[in-house]
Formats: structure tokens, sequence, C-alpha cells
């Protein structure tokens, strides 16, 4: 849930990447804020958890201004994905406007998929988010390795979920600013409806992604 100060002109904005262990939430993290321009990102920062981490950095650290003055910044989030740490998981997931779940895309892989997108959904609802319009990428990572889903089997598999799919290799870079995109292409219209941004500011999706991933 966006945190909108009207005295101070401020929007601020939170995007988590959640998935199983070993999936490439970090990586992603890591490869985005490789691709980023250095006026768009604050340092990573990490919180050390027993046998995992979360990251986190600003995005826009100094924030950018619409038409109208108002300045929009965000904060990126990855989540602990042993189970052991769902504590944690909650705590970051707690007030998030947009999520990109980070899948595994190995055949031995498709369990614990399972599991954590169904564990997602449930702490979802249980830091009080709606998740049938919380905006929401499914990412199937790891493209670049063997014995992996093929993306007919994945689509095959998703059909019937309304969420956007994307492929990735975090490792090499390939899919993570494409995945980051879709996720802000799924972020605007939400909070525009929350805050009349096109209406009231004049800026447009396009603008936003622009001004967001500088591309």
């Amino acid at each position: 849930m966006a945190e909108y100060d009207e005295i101070n002109r401020k929007l601020m904005l939170k995007l988590v990447y959640y998935g199983p262990a070993m999936s490439g939430k970090t990586t992603n993290l890591m490869r985005l804020h490789d691709f980023l321009a250095p006026e768009l990102k604050g340092d990573i920062l990490t919180l050390e958890t027993q046998n995992d981490r979360t990251l986190f950095f600003d995005l826009l650290p100094l924030g950018f201004k619409t038409p109208t003055g108002w300045l929009i910044k965000l904060k990126l989030f990855t989540v602990p994905g042993q189970v052991v740490h769902d504590a944690t998981r909650k705590a970051v997931l707690s007030r998030a406007d947009g999520l990109v779940f980070v899948a595994d895309s190995q055949q031995n892989q498709s369990v614990n998929n399972s599991e954590s997108f169904q564990n997602l959904e449930e702490n979802a609802r249980r830091v009080g988010l709606d998740f049938d319009s919380l905006p929401l990428v499914v990412q199937f990572n790891k493209r670049d390795l063997p014995r992996i889903l093929s993306e007919e089997e994945i689509r095959a598999r998703w059909k019937q979920a309304p969420w956007p799919l994307t492929f990735a290799s975090a490792l090499t870079g390939a899919g993570v600013k494409e995945t980051f995109v879709r996720l802000l292409e799924q972020v605007y219209p939400q909070i525009d409806k929350q805050f009349s941004l096109t209406e009231k500011h004049g800026m447009s999706t396009a603008t936003f992604v622009k001004a967001v991933a500088g591309i």
C-alpha cells in the first residue's frame, strides 16, 4: 500500500521479489541494480538471517517529479526463500504495491514453486493485501540451465492464471529488466486508480515506466 503524503507531495511505493529458496530473487535484484543508471539507484543493503538474507535498495533515491511537482520514490526488496524465515517474509511483504514471483524453471522444482506460490498467497492475505488485485508478474528464471521446463509447458500449466509470465536468466541478466518493466506496467494502473496520477499529475504509464526504469 503506497505511502501517500499530501502535505509534502510525496508518493512512496514498495516492490517485492518473492519465491522459493535459490530461485534467483537476489540475483534478479543485483542484476537490476547493475542495469539502472547511477542516478536512479541507492546502494544495495543486506539484512543477514541464518543461511539466508534479505536485500533491498532505494530506486530513485532522490525521487522523480511529476509534471505537477509530486515526488515519487520506490523501494525494492527480496524475501528470504527458506521456510524457517516465514516471519521475515511476511514483514517484508507487508504493504507491498507490486510483486515479482521468481520461479525456478528446472523440472525438479515444480513442487517447490507451487508451495512457495501458495505461501505467497497465504502470507499476502495475512498481512492484509488483496491478492486478487495485487500487481504481480511471474518470472520463470534459470532458462540457461539444462533439464528445464519448456516455455510451452509452462504456458500450458499457467494458462488459466491472470498474471503476466516472463522468462529470464538472472545470472546473465536476460529477462531481468523486461520482468521489471512488466511489473511497473502492472503497478501503475493500480496506483493511478488510487491517486488519480494521470488526471491530477499528467503522468501516463509510459512516462512512469520511463522515469523509473530509465528506458
